[in-house]
C-alpha cells in the first residue's frame, strides 16, 4: 500500500464551483511528502477502512474531534505589509490625503530594517493566526526591507508572494519617500527578484518575487515601461492597484487617455500572472482586456468601503469571465482575516443590489442581479485566489497543497450556535463564515507542514 506522510480525518467544506460548496463529511485527506493532497478517499469504501487500520493511532494520522471541521487556507491577494504598523487607523481622509499625510510617512521608516523586522514579523504570524496561508504582499520602495519579508515568510512558512514597491514619479511622491531615479528603481527590483529566486529555492511552500508598481500614478512611463520588461524576461508575478478611487481612476484617464487596464496593459502589465487589486471603475471592456489577458481581479470589500467612493460589481465581473480573489488590503482595510471581509464582500453587493438613496423608487435604487452569497465569498477567499494565483491552493482536493484551517466550533470562549445533533453541514458552514473568529481557528497547515496552533 501506499505509503503517505500524513493522514488526516475529519470533515472538510471546499468550493466546487463559485457559488457551490463541496461537503466532504467525514473524509480522510492523504498527503504526501511533498505536501500535496495525494488522495482523497470517502467514507464506506474498503480503501477507506484499510488506510484507518494503517494509520489509526499513528503519529501522523490527524483526526478531527467532535465540533472541528477542516476549511481552506486562506488566500489573501492584496496586503501592504507595512501598512500593519497603522491598521486600525487612519481611515478618515480621501486616498489621496490619506497616502500622504499617514501612510507614506509610515513606509518612509522602513530603511530601519530593526523596525522592518518587528512589523513583518507581526504581520506575517497575524495572518497565519487568521488562517491566510497564502499572502500576495506589497513593500514598500527599500530592496533590503522587501527582500526581509520574503525571509520571514519561509522562516515561519507561509507562501508569500512579495515585491519591492516602485515609486520614481517626482511628482506625486513626496521627496522623503521614492526611489532614487528610475534606473535605481528598475535595477533594485531586477536584483529583488533574483534574490527571492535564489530564495525559493530552499522554501516548501514557495516564495515568489512580484514585480510592484505601485499605481500609475506613482510612476514615470519609463518605470512602467521597464517593469513590464522585467517581469516579462523573469516570468514573474505582477501587481498593481487598478481604477480604484474617482481620484486614481480620472488620474490616469487624464495622462493617457484611457483607463488604467489599457494603460496598463500598453507597458506589458498585464498578463497570466497579474493581479490587480481594487478595480471598482472598471467598464465591460476593461473587463474583457482583463479576462483575454488571464488577469486577476482582487476584490477588498471593507478597503473599498472607505477609499473607493463605489462598490464594485462582482457579479457582473464574475459574468465576464474575470478571475476574482480577495484581499484584506491592509491597511485600507481595517481587519486581517478575510473572514470579516468575506462577509463585507456580501453585504457590499447586497447594498449595490438594493440601493442605498431612499429619496429614489425601490425599483429605481440598485443595480439589479449584483448580489452574491456567502458560498461565492468564500470561493473568492479560496479557491478564486488559487486561481488567480495559477497555483494548486484554495482547495481540499486531490492534486491541491495541504494548506488548510481547523475551525473549532466548540470553543468555550467562542462557541457557534450549534444546539442541533444533526444539524444541516451547509449551515454549519454558514455559521464559520458568519461568525468565526480568530480563536476558533485552532490550526493552521501550509503544504503539509503546521504552521500555527492554538492548542
Amino acid at each position: 500500500m501506499k505509503k503517505y506522510t500524513k493522514v488526516f480525518q475529519g470533515t472538510a467544506f471546499s468550493s466546487k464551483s463559485p457559488k457551490e460548496v463541496e461537503i466532504l463529511k467525514d473524509y480522510l485527506f492523504c498527503i504526501n511528502e511533498e505536501g500535496m493532497i495525494e488522495k482523497t478517499v470517502a467514507p464506506g469504501t474498503d480503501e477507506y477502512q484499510t488506510l484507518l487500520n494503517s494509520y489509526e493511532g499513528n503519529e501522523n494520522f490527524h483526526r478531527l474531534a467532535e465540533g472541528q471541521y477542516f476549511l481552506p487556507g486562506f488566500v489573501d491577494l492584496h496586503v501592504h505589509a507595512p501598512q500593519w504598523a497603522q491598521s486600525g487607523t487612519a481611515l478618515d481622509i480621501p486616498l489621496y490625503d490619506w497616502l500622504n499625510t499617514y501612510t507614506f510617512p509610515i513606509e518612509s521608516k522602513f530603511s530601519n530594517l530593526d523596525f522592518a523586522k518587528n512589523v513583518y514579523e507581526d504581520v506575517v504570524n497575524t495572518l497565519l493566526a487568521n488562517g491566510t496561508t497564502t499572502a500576495l504582499y506589497f513593500a514598500t520602495v527599500h530592496k533590503e526591507a522587501s527582500l526581509l519579508l520574503a525571509q520571514i515568510c519561509a522562516e515561519k512558512g507561509q507562501r508569500g508572494l512579495v515585491g519591492k514597491v516602485v515609486m520614481d514619479n517626482p511628482d506625486q511622491n513626496p521627496e522623503y519617500y521614492r526611489d532614487a531615479d528610475t534606473e535605481t528603481a528598475l535595477a533594485d527590483t531586477e536584483e529583488f527578484i533574483l534574490a527571492v529566486k535564489q530564495l525559493a529555492k530552499s522554501v516548501k511552500q514557495g516564495v515568489y518575487p512580484v514585480v510592484t508598481p505601485r499605481f500609475i500614478p506613482s510612476c514615470t512611463n519609463d518605470a512602467l515601461k521597464g517593469l513590464g520588461e522585467l517581469a516579462a524576461k523573469h516570468d514573474t508575478y505582477i501587481q498593481s492597484h487598478c481604477s480604484e478611487s474617482d481620484w486614481e481612476h480620472g488620474y490616469v484617464q487624464d495622462r493617457f487617455d484611457k483607463n488604467d487596464a489599457f494603460a496598463l496593459h500598453d507597458f506589458g502589465l498585464l498578463r497570466e500572472k497579474s493581479v490587480m487589486a481594487h478595480c471598482n471603475f472598471l467598464n465591460d471592456d476593461d473587463a474583457e482586456l482583463f479576462a483575454e489577458t488571464g488577469t486577476a481581479v482582487c476584490h477588498c470589500p471593507i478597503s473599498n468601503a472607505y477609499f473607493a467612493n463605489s462598490v464594485i460589481p462582482i457579479a457582473h465581473l464574475h459574468s465576464k469571465g474575470v478571475e476574482i480573489g480577495l484581499g484584506s488590503d491592509i491597511s485600507g482595510g481595517f481587519s486581517p482575516s478575510l473572514f470579516d471581509n468575506a462577509r463585507q464582500a456580501v453585504m457590499s453587493s447586497r447594498m449595490l443590489e438594493d440601493g442605498v438613496n431612499t429619496a429614489l423608487p425601490a425599483e429605481e435604487r440598485g443595480v439589479p442581479n449584483s448580489r452574491i452569497t456567502i458560498n461565492e465569498a468564500f470561493y473568492l477567499a479560496t479557491a478564486g485566489g488559487g486561481e488567480g494565483l495559477s497555483l494548486p491552493i484554495g482547495r481540499l482536493a486531490e492534486n491541491y497543497v495541504w494548506d488548510a484551517q481547523i475551525i473549532d466550533t466548540s470553543l468555550p470562549s467562542a462557541k457557534l450556535p450549534i444546539y442541533e445533533e444533526n444539524e444541516a453541514l451547509h449551515d454549519i458552514f454558514q455559521k464559520i463564515m458568519y461568525l468565526s473568529r480568530p480563536e476558533n481557528i485552532r490550526e493552521v497547515w501550509v503544504q503539509g507542514e503546521k504552521v500555527h496552533s492554538r492548542i
